[in-house]
């Protein structure tokens, strides 16, 4: 999960949010049946990987590569919450374990540098998965890599100790026991549920693979790699990690068993104006940069940079806004079903993607990307904007038209839109949400937040009304469902509960025969949008601007990249 914000042209896209909300009231109609073929169609053509693949033997030895980052973390443990960022996984794949691959099909396979076998068996009548570790496999302090460390991942993770602050506990918590094989170099994994996608466990699509030693307390959990990365295991080691200038500095590991990789080293540097990333990147000092929705500028700008390359591809990542069932006035589920009908997603998926080269597609799921072939509309009559609608909601629940906007019992009906620092496309998101809810008779406030504790200072506590912001998916989608949805989950972020919704969630993730998990995965997707948990707004481009003679770097879309092979060819 996580996020990156671009720019859009604020007053340009106020008037459209007025047109297109009927400037007083009335019915908008979802897009016409061509336009969302035209749509469908050039996300067809859209390719799954952009990376410029180029064999490992033809890409030169050395060199540097020099990538940002829009938010520092302090948390470097990617299975607290507080970790689970997505460029901190970026990262952490650089230098941490993955047991498993996926490929631009979202095809899982073993990792051979730190798994030389995974064997699943149910003769027994449960599920059991058999890890055969890498013999050579060892932490950057020397200590190899044993059946312990999956181990005390699974308790960490788990949930059974509430001292634990994992983000997910999904798949971790239908573990039954982690033993020790036939040596130290062999795990166990017994589940006393089956679990469909275990195939993400141990990797980025749940968490990477941290050492025993340093996750088997709730207090090394929480501080051991909390403003530092004390033990490593990858083809990159951490030469620095410099909090002043906040840039991460990776070197080739001199340990490392596995194939020698291609640079001699990598800088991720800090920088969280997404237009600052463009100049860097025009200027010399970024290799590569990602260019966000609603930067049609930055998109331009990185055009005009000679010998650059623009790779694009489809992938599981999306943008919408999170709605905090607990705050003051959203607990009533009608207000926020009413807050629903007034947002226009058709207009800020627009206004998001103007002048990207880009389908403008809103996204009518909260599991399955528009892409994906188990993908279906499950928005229903909440996905369409309706004025009218809000309006008698917001009366039935005793919100009155009482000038400008609306009171009850005295009280005004007062939201605010969280927007990070330098953070220009969710500035504007806010905006047209501020004028879209105007006209329902609800105020809206923005409220402007430091990007760094964006969401450990206020999302994850549960300090904002409306927080739009992007989740990063994996290639595993069904995960998703309790870590996001189920109540008591971590990422939970709108507190939201319902019994109805935790079953249909579990019976999603029982289920085995992937057919009937889609179809129970759909099923548990018509509650979300019923109970207003997050508003999807459209699946995000993976737009990257690159040096031409970068390899097997960009928009990878599902694939995880090979970083023995990532370097230039001239």
């Amino acid at each position: 999960m996580k996020v990156r914000y671009p720019a859009a042209a604020v007053v340009a896209v106020l008037a459209l949010a007025l047109a297109a909300c009927g400037g007083g009231g009335g019915e908008a109609k979802k897009p016409g049946a061509e336009q969302s073929r035209q749509a469908q169609r050039q996300m067809a053509a859209t390719p799954s990987m952009s990376i410029n693949p180029v064999p490992y033997e033809q890409v030169k030895d050395g060199g540097t590569l020099t990538l940002a980052i829009s938010q520092w973390p302090a948390q470097w443990n990617g299975n607290h919450i507080d970790g689970n960022q997505a460029e901190t996984a970026t990262m952490l794949d650089v230098f941490m374990p993955q047991l498993m691959l996926s490929d631009e099909s979202a095809v899982m396979t073993a990792n051979p540098d730190f798994v030389t076998g995974i064997k699943e068996d149910t003769s027994s009548g449960k599920q059991v998965i058999t890890y055969t570790l890498n013999d050579k496999a060892m932490w950057s302090d020397g200590t190899p890599i044993t059946w312990k460390d999956l181990e005390a991942t699974w308790k960490a993770d788990s949930g059974q100790d509430k001292g634990f602050k994992p983000a997910s506990t999904d798949g971790w918590d239908k573990i039954e026991s982690v033993e020790k094989g036939d040596t130290d170099k062999v795990a166990v994994i017994t589940f006393a549920k089956p679990y469909s996608e275990w195939q993400g466990m141990f990797n980025r699509a749940t968490s990477h693979l941290f050492p025993a030693a340093h996750m088997s307390t709730p207090e090394q959990f929480e501080k051991d790699y909390l403003q530092k990365i004390p033990v490593t295991s990858g083809p990159f080691k951490v030469e620095s990690i410099d909090e002043g200038t906040k840039t991460l500095t990776l070197v080739r590991d001199d340990k490392w068993w596995g194939r020698k990789p291609k640079l001699d080293k990598i800088i991720f540097r800090a920088i969280s104006d997404p237009a600052a990333e463009v100049n860097a990147f025009a200027n010399g000092e970024l290799d590569a940069v990602a260019i966000a929705p609603g930067a049609p500028a930055d998109l331009a700008r990185a055009k005009g940079v000679p010998n650059t390359d623009i790779r694009k591809s489809l992938s599981p990542n999306w943008r919408h806004i999170t709605v905090n069932n607990q705050s003051k006035f959203l607990k009533d589920k009608s207000v926020r079903q009413a807050v629903q009908y007034a947002i226009n997603r058709e207009v800020i998926a627009q206004s998001d993607l103007k002048d990207m080269d880009w389908p403008v597609q809103t996204l009518g799921n909260h599991v399955f990307m528009n892409n994906d072939k188990r993908y279906v509309d499950n928005s229903g009559d909440l996905g369409t904007y309706n004025l009218d609608k809000s309006k008698q909601l917001l009366d039935a629940a005793g919100w009155k038209q009482d000038g400008e906007y609306r009171k009850k019992d005295g009280k005004e009906l007062d939201l605010s839109v969280l927007v990070p620092t330098g953070a220009p496309v969710t500035k504007s998101e806010a905006e047209l949400v501020q004028a879209m809810l105007k006209e329902a008779g609800i105020k809206v406030t923005i409220r402007t937040v430091p990007i760094d504790k964006q969401f450990t200072d206020y999302i994850i506590p549960g300090d904002f009304d409306l927080a739009p912001f992007s989740w990063i998916g994996t290639p595993l989608p069904l995960g998703g469902l309790p870590q996001i949805y189920k109540t008591g989950s971590e990422s939970n972020f709108p507190k939201a509960s319902d019994p109805a919704i935790d079953a249909a969630i579990q019976k999603t993730v029982d289920e085995t025969d992937p057919v009937k998990a889609a179809e129970l995965a759909n099923a548990a997707d018509k509650l979300i949008w019923d109970e207003v948990h997050t508003i999807p707004l459209y699946q995000r481009p993976e737009i990257w601007a690159c040096k031409k003679t970068l390899a097997n770097y960009g928009a990878r879309g599902y694939k995880y990249y090979d970083w023995t092979t990532v370097g230039f060819t001239g």
